[in-house]
Parts: structure tokens; sequence; C-alpha cells
């Protein structure tokens, strides 16, 4: 049971870190100054095998989200080629495709998930013939079309790339983000449903793209074959990782009772999730004004930030129609009510 009063707690602003797991914190870093190895240690290996665990995919660690999705690119070999990206998304994905060289274009997303259409990205996959697809799993939970969408990709050998950066947390009947494409990409940023302050992680099933993705991020080393940048995860934030990778399956069981019980019977509006599904509620939304509202997911499509003209319009409903209530996870409730 949750403490009767949380629902006035949830709204009030806290990152998601457990401060029962200081000392432990502590003990870590303790570990970091210690073996004089602040980069490239034992603590980034750990943290790597325990994201792994959780995600059941093998998975490289990165000092940001950008880092890993760079690789996955890069990897891809999208320079000169063109990229499908939903336009409700946050500007981080185009511009990494950008980046790599990429031609984007944009494609709609549905109303009900305000994730990717399958049905949309049929029409643009049969008009631009993409190298890649990035698919965004929105708000905490995975895109209700995963499946028909990785099934296009593979039946049209379009390398499928999974933008996990709100979905901590979320899976489906037991099956985790990042496992539909070639790669998965994480953020671990400060809102972020757990966060090491900056941080990323790429998994993949393909060890060809592992081992691209530990060669990219440190310059190419050993032999520079792969031609990367210093995207390197430090020791210290490493430490921040394996503790709240040891608090996730915990903060979501805890959101997902606090949801049930102090939101749902509050907002008939609300995105409902399909049978088996799991959010990890990086945002808890909902389709009706509301006095207080954390903003948008995203308030501005990327195809109209940058200007392309493209007709989506479930986009542009979305940015307009859809609200997020505040709610942010509370452990020390459950630790009053304990006592």
């Amino acid at each position: 049971m949750l403490a009767p009063d949380l629902s006035t707690e949830l709204a009030r602003f806290a990152i998601g870190f457990d401060h029962r797991d200081r000392a432990l914190l502590h003990g870590l870093w303790d570990r970091v100054l210690d073996s004089e190895r602040w980069s490239e240690g034992e603590l980034t290996s750990e943290f790597e095998r325990e994201w792994s665990a959780w995600n059941h995919l093998d998975a490289v660690a990165f000092n940001g989200w950008t880092g890993a999705a760079l690789a996955a690119l890069e990897w891809a070999n999208v320079r000169g080629e063109t990229v499908l990206c939903p336009s409700n998304t946050f500007m981080a994905t185009p511009l990494a495709a950008i980046s790599a060289g990429a031609n984007v274009e944009f494609v709609d997303c549905n109303r009900d998930d305000l994730c990717m259409s399958f049905e949309d990205l049929e029409r643009k996959v049969r008009e631009h013939k993409p190298r890649a697809v990035f698919l965004v799993h929105i708000g905490g939970h995975l895109a209700f079309q995963s499946d028909q969408i990785a099934e296009l990709c593979r039946s049209e050998g379009i390398i499928l790339l999974e933008d996990c950066a709100h979905a901590h947390g979320a899976d489906w009947n037991g099956r985790r983000p990042g496992t539909w494409g070639d790669a998965g990409i994480w953020s671990f940023a400060p809102t972020k449903t757990i966060s090491t302050g900056e941080g990323g992680m790429l998994v993949s099933a393909n060890p060809e793209v592992i081992e691209f993705a530990r060669a990219f991020r440190n310059y190419g080393k050993p032999d520079y074959a792969v031609h990367g940048l210093n995207f390197r995860l430090n020791e210290f934030t490493a430490a921040i990782g394996l503790v709240q990778t040891a608090r996730l399956d915990e903060i979501t069981t805890w959101k997902n009772e606090a949801a049930r019980t102090h939101l749902d019977p509050l907002y008939g509006s609300r995105l409902q999730l399909p049978d088996g599904m799991t959010s990890g509620f990086y945002k808890y939304i909902v389709f009706e004004p509301i006095e207080r509202s954390t903003g948008k997911v995203y308030d501005e499509p990327c195809h109209r930030v940058l200007g392309k003209a493209v007709d989506l319009p479930n986009s542009d409903w979305v940015a307009e129609n859809h609200w997020c209530v505040p709610f942010y996870y509370r452990p020390e409730s459950r630790e009053e009510e304990a006592t």
C-alpha cells in the first residue's frame, strides 16, 4: 500500500534517486578513488553488465545519448542515405541523424500512443527507400505498433534503431525496449526515470554492433579502423548507474502503484496501455487540459522546427491536445508508511 497522502507529494519535483542509497554510492566512489582509474574502469563494466541483465541485450555505456546514437548511425552507414524519423520526438533524434550525414524525412505518429504510425511509415518507406528507421518510444511506454514496424523493416532490409530515452522500466509481456531493433539507444539524463546526471547506453543482440560501439566511443582504439571520438563514461557516473539500475524495477512498481491508486481515478482521458504492457511512467499523459501540467512531452513537432513542408496531421494534433500530470518518485513516503 502507498501512503494515503501521497497524491500531494507526487507533484513535487524530484530526481528519481532514492536517498537511502547515499552510503552505497559514496562507497562506490571511494572504490573509484582507491583504484586511481577514473575512466574505462571496473565500474563502467559492472554498469554495462547490470544494464545488460535488465535489458536482456549486450550493452555499451556512453557519456550521453548522443554518443550512443551516433555510434549506431555510423554503424548503419547512413551517410548520404535517408533516415526516417517520427516528427513527434525530441530534436536530438533527427539532429543526430543529420550530424551522421543522413537526410532525414519525417513520419507521422498515432494519436493513441504518440509514437510512429505504421500506416504512414509504410508510405514513407515506399517513397524514400530509407537506409534506417528511428522508432521512438514516447513517455515511458512502448510504441504500440513495434511488432509491425520491426517486421516491415526486416522484410525491406531497413536498419531499425530504437530511441529508448523515455522507456526505462517498460516492458510488453516481459519484452524490454531495444529488443525490436538492430540497436537500442538509452539516455540517463537528469529527469529520466533513473538518471546518472548525464549518460547513455547502446544495446544490441548483434555482436558487430557492440564491437563497433566499443571502438567508436574511444577514438576507434586500438587500430582506429572505426572513426570515433571520445564518448567514454567516467567511473563516478558509472557508479550512479549501478545504484540506479538496482532500483529500476522497484521504482517502476512504485510508479505504477501510485498511478493506479492516485492518478487513474482522476483522469479518464489518460493514455491507455494495451494488455500486457507496463510503462515506466516517464510521463503521465492525458488528453484534456489540466490546471497544472509539466507541459507537453513535445509542444512542437520536429518537422515544424526544421521547416519541413510535410503534412503530418496527427503530430500536429498531438502537440495541441495532450498534457502531462506532474508525477515524481517519492520513496521517502513509502519509508514513512513502513514505520
